[in-house]
């Protein structure tokens, strides 16, 4: 029997590019709908992200004993029209207070409004269940409207419940809002760099594909609590997948038209493109996943929850990026670049020293002076590095958590100004019940502390006793989110935990902010190197060198020290921030480290390739020449991606969202464009020891 012939036995060259095509469209049909619900499953209850193993997660743990449900306070504040309260008012007051039992979500039954010494405001605590989430708004805006009731008196809302009401504010349309900020200036970036109708559509296209996919695992996991998520997770996702499904997507499709313009078919240059860009690809999106993961090191909760949910993202970015992009241009061909064409550049056998254009001048630049070049970059690099110790990072007043002004910051400044700066947000000490009156003693004694009671019982005598321990709120003098405040309560720890047999734990809002804080720098001394190892060794595998990948950590490392240093002058004399939370460096150096290695892939793998073939010289030349563009409309792209976190108005997103766009571009256009080629060109084939490539 006769073997059919060969052609007749090979599948149609297009079946497999539309088998996937089909098979993405199907999916997307499927997933799609999750990149808008991920908010269903979202908190924004801060207590959810406390550090493991703080005290004043120990604390919380032991409150929720002396409550039948966790709950939190809204603060109303009255004050009066005509500047003293009368008796009217305060029994309007309690009136209203009393009216809020049994209202949705209102716990128990809101005791008195207590006035304030200087007889011109009133003061009203009612608790709301923390379980809430999204609901809590609508709480918080019933106790406003009701409290408004009250004549001749303004009313205001103050306390935890009120502040994540208006975090809730803040993330509320991130599902829409900030996709389609970030959709809408990377198609506006493309169509003026490719000057194509199709090719950007095909790049964004699978950029959604990326976010739906990742949006449905992450919804998944998050609905069974294998992950936590909040607004800044999933506001980070977003950004996220979008920057760097548009790199991958860049970068493959940048070889594909290389490879048509060379002469061959679609799907042959389709194959080439995707052959020689997986790695670069895969190992780039190994130092972000990997980088991210690292964050599992961390003791905070939300710092764990973004490491898997990042890494989730990387992977679906990746996936989309790898067979639908490749699938839909190869389907498309040339036609995916029109209303240009792509043509076949020459290849001198100088890139140094010959052809038109930025990155062939660039690169004749690097090849006549290189030791000028890294000794020029490094020096301006080294000089905006100097002033990153000027950045604060030891945490912020709720006063600067929002860029703009919020209810509940407003609510907050007028209840310190007529009550003490702690009220309504009182530290929590839970200890023995035989060791409550020292225990009580060396609280009211402590420096700064305001009052200190003890919850009781039934008919409001005795302390309230809970499995042998007792509960007692101490106001602070100080405003709870005060560095003032946070002193406090370190002394207020000393002096409790001083008392003999007490086992006495210090908890409540300040005492959470501090441990956090602290928190954040320890996670900040650890994860770092972890970071910079775990690159490392992704790039000594990749370059199969190892003088190199160090040379490359080097640079990102001081591209990561400049960019602080340039932060730390915008914020406080551009934007006016005071500080920043300590967990912002670190998100900063996770994201910048990790994405600014991701340009030096593509470069120096580049580079490698063509090393193999006639030299170092000539492949660090033809890479810069061949990668130039392509790198740095990435970068362009991925930095605007980032940029558009500022549309949410808090002042964490805000300074990350500076923090990466601007080292981006510091990294892509003076790092990778300069710093890099001139320190490899300078030491030569040395620079891949123990390797050997391009030693010709």
């Amino acid at each position: 029997m006769t073997a059919p012939p060969r052609s007749a036995r090979r599948p149609p060259r297009g079946l497999l590019p539309a088998v996937l095509l089909v098979v993405w469209l199907a999916l997307a049909g499927v997933v799609g709908p999750y990149a808008g619900k991920l908010g269903e499953v979202a908190t924004n209850d801060q207590a959810a992200f406390l550090p493991r193993t703080a005290e004043s997660t120990r604390a919380l743990e032991r409150q929720e004993a002396f409550q039948d449900d966790r709950t939190v306070p809204a603060v109303v504040v009255w004050t009066a029209d005509d500047g003293t309260v009368t008796a009217a008012q305060r029994r309007a007051a309690d009136r209203v207070l009393a009216g809020l039992a049994g209202r949705p979500g209102v716990t128990g039954t809101p005791p008195p409004a207590v006035p304030a010494e200087d007889g011109e405001a009133l003061q009203g605590v009612v608790q709301l269940r923390a379980d809430l989430g999204e609901r809590t708004g609508d709480a918080v805006e019933e106790i406003r409207t009701a409290a408004a009731r009250v004549p001749g008196a303004e009313a205001r809302l103050a306390g935890p419940a009120a502040t994540q009401a208006d975090l809730g504010d803040a993330f509320a349309g991130i599902d829409g809002l900030l996709v389609v900020v970030a959709l809408s200036v990377v198609l506006l970036i493309l169509l003026l760099v490719y000057r194509s109708v199709l090719l950007p559509l095909v790049v964004i296209l699978t950029a959604v594909f990326a976010l739906s996919l990742a949006s449905a695992v992450v919804y998944a996991l998050a609905e069974r609590d294998a992950v936590r998520v909040d607004g800044q997770v999933q506001g980070i996702l977003s950004i996220l997948v979008i920057g760097a499904a548009t790199d991958y997507a860049l970068l493959i499709s940048a070889r594909f038209r290389e490879e048509l313009a060379a002469g061959g078919d679609r799907s042959t240059a389709m194959r080439a493109a995707v052959r020689r860009s997986t790695g670069a690809v895969v190992a780039s999106a190994a130092t972000v996943g990997l980088g991210l993961l690292t964050l599992l090191l961390s003791d905070l909760s939300n710092n764990r929850a973004l490491g898997p949910v990042g890494a989730v993202g990387i992977v679906c970015a990746v996936a989309a990026a790898l067979t639908f992009l490749p699938a839909a241009l190869a389907l498309l061909g040339r036609a995916a670049y029109w209303p240009s064409r792509p043509r076949r550049a020459a290849d001198p056998a100088d890139p140094g020293t010959s052809g038109r254009g930025v990155w062939p001048r660039v690169a004749a630049l690097v090849d006549r002076a290189p030791r000028r070049v890294w000794a020029g970059t490094l020096a301006v690099l080294l000089a905006c590095a100097a002033f990153a110790p000027q950045l604060k990072a030891d945490g912020v007043p709720l006063s600067e958590i929002f860029v703009d002004d919020a209810p509940s910051v407003a609510a907050q400044e007028e209840l310190a100004e007529h009550f003490p700066g702690g009220s309504g947000n009182p530290a929590v000490v839970i200890a023995d019940a035989a060791a409550t009156e020292p225990v009580l003693r060396a609280a009211r004694g402590t420096a700064g502390v305001s009052a200190a009671a003890p919850a009781t019982g039934p008919g409001g005598r005795e302390p309230l006793t809970v499995d042998g321990r007792f509960l007692a709120d101490v106001t602070l003098a100080d405003p709870a989110d005060s560095d003032a405040a946070q002193r406090t309560v370190q002394r207020l720890r000393a002096a409790v935990h001083a008392v003999p047999d007490a086992e006495a734990v210090v908890g409540g809002y300040t005492a959470q902010q501090y441990d956090t804080q602290r928190t954040a720098e320890r996670d900040r001394a650890l994860i770092a190197p972890v970071v910079l190892a775990v690159i490392l060794l992704v790039l000594a595998l990749l370059l199969r060198s190892l003088l190199l990948p160090v040379l490359l950590v080097v640079t990102v490392a001081l591209n990561f020290a400049a960019t602080l240093g340039v932060s730390a002058l915008v914020f406080e004399h551009v934007l006016g921030f005071g500080g920043t939370d300590a967990s912002v460096p670190l998100y900063g150096f996770v994201f910048l480290v990790a994405l600014g290695v991701d340009y030096n892939i593509f470069l120096m793998t580049r580079v490698r390739e063509e090393s193999l073939r006639r030299g170092t010289r000539f492949g660090v030349l033809k890479g810069l020449t061949a990668t130039g563009g392509v790198i740095t409309s990435a970068g362009v792209v991925l930095a605007a991606t980032f940029a558009a976190l500022g549309v949410i108005p808090l002042a964490f997103l805000v300074q990350i969202a500076f923090i990466v766009a601007f080292g981006v571009l510091l990294d892509t256009l003076v790092v990778r464009s300069l710093l890099v080629p001139a320190l490899v060109r300078d030491i030569g084939p040395r620079v891949w020891w123990p390797g050997a490539p391009g030693r010709r």
